[in-house]
């Protein structure tokens, strides 16, 4: 009989904020257990601290609800678990259902883990492979390794997509670039520099009066 492979360790959550194209929405929803043993619920499933962790307190399957005021993209779940710490109490199948409520919750993920030891990268997605959209999303441990009744999780992040605006889509300018730009930036001014310089001379002529200063300050700025 073969050992199954252990479930590798996801990127940490982080990496992926830095990218800017997700962003945590944990903190804009309501969260709620289906038990906890005092002192280990909701506050220590989201204070950015590995060494806490919620522990349930009460028969399976064990429950964590999420629940947006308003429909929300969601794209990640990051959960993290540690086996080498918690043994019997981490979760082995893990079922994530999302809907309006209670009453309509769907499965659209089940994970089977192994002694998972650390980031466990759950992607939202519906059948076009966008990311979902959602009022709640319900984490249910099924199981525990070696049978155990309670489990233990450290961690649970939940991200959106960060969309771009149509400005944030231009490529950033290479040194080439800004220096194109720069020279098509400086040709516009001088051009502008020189129509009201002969305007001036028209108008103004004698009057020592020149609206040429006002344009000084034309080429001024980074790309």
């Amino acid at each position: 009989m073969t050992t199954p492979n252990k479930t590798p360790p996801g990127a940490d959550p982080k990496q992926l904020e830095r990218t800017g194209t997700v962003r945590e929405i944990g903190s804009q929803a309501v969260w709620s257990l289906s038990s906890c043993k005092p002192g280990f619920g909701v506050d220590q499933l989201r204070d950015d601290n590995l060494e806490t962790y919620w522990q349930s307190d009460g028969s399976q399957p064990h429950l964590v609800n999420i629940q947006f005021r308003r429909k929300t993209t969601v794209k990640t779940l990051c959960i993290y678990a540690d086996y080498k710490s918690d043994e019997s109490y981490t979760p082995s199948k893990i079922s994530v259902r999302v809907g309006n409520n209670f009453h309509n919750l769907q499965e659209v993920r089940q994970l089977e883990l192994v002694e998972p030891s650390g980031w466990i990268h759950v992607p939202l997605t519906d059948t076009h492979k966008k990311p979902i959209r959602t009022f709640m999303i319900q984490i249910a441990v099924l199981a525990n390794h070696q049978n155990g009744r309670d489990t233990h999780m450290r961690q649970i992040k939940v991200y959106t997509p960060v969309e771009e605006s149509s400005i944030g889509k231009f490529p950033r300018c290479t040194t080439i670039d800004f220096m194109m730009y720069r020279s098509i930036r400086m040709d516009v001014a001088f051009h502008a520099m020189d129509l009201v310089s002969w305007s001036s001379k028209i108008h103004h002529k004698g009057n020592g009066f020149s609206p040429v200063k006002t344009f000084t300050e034309v080429n001024r700025g980074d790309c």
